[in-house]
């Protein structure tokens, strides 16, 4: 975790949060919604790359379907890039074999510069 001094305040700890966006069809959002939680997000925890994630819905999407995010934290870049390397193919693979055409996925890597 890399500690940077912000200006007139203390250290503070950056965060790298891998985030996915995804648009998915009303009809099956339920049930995709179910597949995140019980299976894919705790597959891609137990690889030990993320500390933590979050699960949220925008609210005045302009999209069809719904919009949800997906955050998940770890400590750095390089811990990203294994898990990127190593792992995440396979889970939108895995993903992609059960929703295909049913969604639509951007993908974010950002790092977080304040917080209070």
């Amino acid at each position: 975790m890399g500690l940077r001094r912000l200006e007139g305040a203390s250290y503070f700890c950056t965060m790298i949060v891998y985030n996915e966006t995804l648009i998915v069809e009303e009809a099956i959002y339920d049930e995709w919604l179910n597949y995140m939680k019980e299976t894919h997000i705790p597959g891609i925890m137990a690889t030990g790359y993320f500390n933590s994630y979050k699960i949220l819905t925008v609210i005045d999407s302009p999209n069809e379907g719904v919009t949800t995010c997906i955050q998940y934290n770890t400590d750095s870049e390089e811990k990203f890039a294994k898990f990127y390397n190593q792992y995440l193919h396979g889970f939108h693979t895995s993903h992609n074999a059960l929703y295909e055409n049913r969604f639509v996925l951007y993908s974010t890597l950002m790092e977080t510069i304040a917080e209070g």
